[in-house]
């Protein structure tokens, strides 16, 4: 796999292929992006060209998609990531309030996986106790 293209003079790019390969995901997935909105590669004929601003767009995508949040909720944090400097603690905000929740729902979800594990264990151990009787 060739590396970015870049040269002295020219910023970073990258092929559909290549920031794929990098974020570990489909090459279809970065074009649903696109179709959605999320990113705007410029073309290079047939070929899309991503820039710096796409990836970083991109890797907070993923970071909220692996943290449960919808499109939306990506749109809204990646959209004020464009914006001016000022829209930094309206950013940080939104994304930390949006997070808080995530931990909580996670902490929800641990305490009641916790205790199916444990159901799960104490029946294993009577049907351990069962068979035991039986031989």
């Amino acid at each position: 796999m060739a590396a970015p293209r870049t040269t002295p003079s020219a910023p970073r790019t990258w092929t559909v292929g290549q920031l794929a390969a990098e974020l570990g995901v489909t090459t279809r997935t970065l074009r649903h992006y696109e179709a959605e909105g999320l990113v705007t590669p410029r073309r290079a004929g047939p070929n899309r060209v991503y820039d710096e601003r796409d990836r970083t767009r991109l890797r907070l995508i993923l970071r909220g998609r692996r943290f449960g949040m919808t499109l939306a909720e990506c749109r809204e944090i990646v959209d004020m990531y464009d914006g001016a400097a000022s829209s930094e603690r309206r950013q940080l905000s939104t994304l930390l309030g949006r997070l808080d929740e995530i931990a909580a729902d996670l902490r929800r979800r641990q305490a009641d996986l916790a205790r199916t594990v444990t159901e799960v264990d104490e029946v294993a151990a009577r049907c351990r106790d069962r068979l035991a009787e039986l031989d």
